[in-house]
């Protein structure tokens, strides 16, 4: 049997195109979320769609993103799929395929071709730091709390419970800015 998963990242975004194509490809179950896929383990319907799967069946999907975001992430998920017994197909890279030996192959040089490619993009970024470092141009990230703001709440009687609640932020980053007078 064919298993599909699509997901998408946002509720703005629309499972449609990838769900007509993983039925178009034969799919007899469909797997779908609007979810971030930073963790896999935080997707139910991929869960849910694994559980599903038996020895012997395909879980498909459009893209190899839509399915796992990194190498290691993909790892893990095939891993899981193996030890049940159960392929995987990628509809868009059309090699990547676990059920054929050249399937493997590609899908091993594509995880390299990824991690190389991530490897890279953290050495250019560096580069880049250092290099405006170098300038006096890098001024890091922008602050995400108003101190003042804070302090000013705590001024009117709030406790830092109540000042972080109200401004949605950790109770120790509230400690820390009255701490910074």
């Amino acid at each position: 049997m064919l298993i599909g998963y699509a997901r998408v990242s946002s509720t703005g975004q629309d499972l449609t195109v990838q769900e007509g194509a993983l039925r178009a490809a034969g799919c007899d179950q469909i797997y779908s979320e609007k979810k971030s896929g930073r963790q896999a383990t935080d997707r139910e319907a991929l869960r849910d769609a694994i559980k599903a799967a038996r020895a012997g069946d395909i879980v498909v999907v459009s893209r190899l993103d839509r399915f796992a975001r990194s190498t290691q992430d993909l790892h893990n998920l095939l891993a899981t799929l193996e030890a049940k017994g159960v392929g995987f197909r990628c509809l868009a890279q059309s090699g990547v395929d676990t059920t054929t030996p050249t399937g493997k192959l590609t899908l091993s040089i594509l995880g390299a071709v990824a991690a190389f490619e991530t490897d890279l993009r953290a050495e250019r970024q560096a580069e880049g730091i250092a290099r405006a470092k170098q300038e006096g141009r890098y001024k890091g990230r922008s602050p995400s709390i108003d101190y003042s703001t804070v302090r000013r709440l705590h001024g009117q009687g709030l406790r830092p419970t109540e000042i972080a609640g109200l401004l949605g932020i950790g109770r120790t980053s509230v400690y820390r800015a009255l701490a910074s007078q």
